[in-house]
């Protein structure tokens, strides 16, 4: 068995290669700088990449910092319908995207699989298209086919920089200071890195097939995160607000099929996975 990752150089595509790698699977991770899913070579060239034992894992995706605007959102699909392209000339064995909490509509109700897609803006749109062509894809060419949905994820290497924990340990670092918006009261679920990976590994080694949200089931308020990482910062960090530009909104999840399909999967606590995030940030100032 082999894995092909498309998107090498994204935050979840190297710690997955990193991690197939380490153990010992073979692994072909393709970035941009060798086939470009925007450019018009790219169907014949990612063909005659994928091997019919191969599974492919798609993470690679345009995510908000690079753009919400009508542009990215195409850029996006075209990255996708040149994987469906390729995928009717070059069969696989296995086919993985990864996609996003994001499709998900903000209910008070905790979420699973079954919930119905509802996406609000062009992020959560474009997710919700890339699972559906990649499934219509994988049902005329026979794939078995899975879709992960992970909640926020966070770990030291992510260059997204977005509101939650991996900006709260950045900005105290820093500037010994957490911005919140409000007080901080939304609750949501976040993940860290490794634990993507282990999943991610685990349904690439089952040959999983269907919908699994990969998430912890256990949401916090941003506060309760913003205490946590000032104290594992340590000194005195100051937590501020900055007006709110939204509704409070709050996220809970029902992890019972994540737990079915991978029920010896641990996931790492909330308060371990600062710690590392920390450790690593100071390391690597050194």
């Amino acid at each position: 068995m082999r894995v092909v990752i498309l998107g090498a150089r994204g935050f979840v595509a190297r710690a997955l290669a990193d991690a197939l790698s380490a153990a010992h699977v073979p692994v072909r991770a393709i970035s941009r700088h060798e086939i470009d899913l925007l450019n018009g070579d790219a169907v014949e060239r990612l063909a005659a990449a994928i091997g019919p034992d191969d599974t492919v894992v798609m993470p690679a995706a345009l995510t908000p910092d690079r753009g919400r605007d009508v542009a990215t959102l195409m850029k996006n699909l075209k990255m996708a319908e040149t994987v469906c392209q390729a995928l009717t000339r070059a069969a696989c064995a296995h086919l993985v995207y990864v996609s996003s909490d994001a499709v998900y509509p903000n209910s008070p109700d905790p979420i699973t699989e079954e919930t119905p897609c509802s996406p609000t803006d062009l992020y959560a749109l474009m997710h919700t298209a890339r699972e559906q062509m990649l499934g219509h894809v994988a049902r005329e060419r026979g794939l078995p086919y899975c879709i992960l949905r992970p909640c926020a994820i966070y770990g030291a290497s992510d260059t997204h920089n977005s509101y939650g924990p991996n900006r709260f340990v950045r900005t105290a670092m820093a500037e010994q200071k957490i911005r919140l918006f409000g007080a901080g009261e939304e609750e949501r679920d976040h993940i860290y890195i490794d634990d993507v990976v282990t999943v991610i590994i685990h349904a690439v080694r089952q040959r999983t097939t269907g919908i699994v949200n990969v998430v912890t089931g256990s949401a916090m308020s941003f506060r309760a995160i913003a205490d946590l990482v000032g104290a594992r910062v340590g000194g005195r960090v100051a937590i501020e607000s900055a007006a709110r530009t939204g509704p409070v909104t709050h996220r809970h999840f029902n992890p019972a099929r994540l737990r079915q399909v991978a029920p010896d999967i641990a996931m790492t606590s909330f308060d371990d996975g600062i710690a590392r995030i920390i450790e690593t940030m100071r390391t690597s100032a050194v």
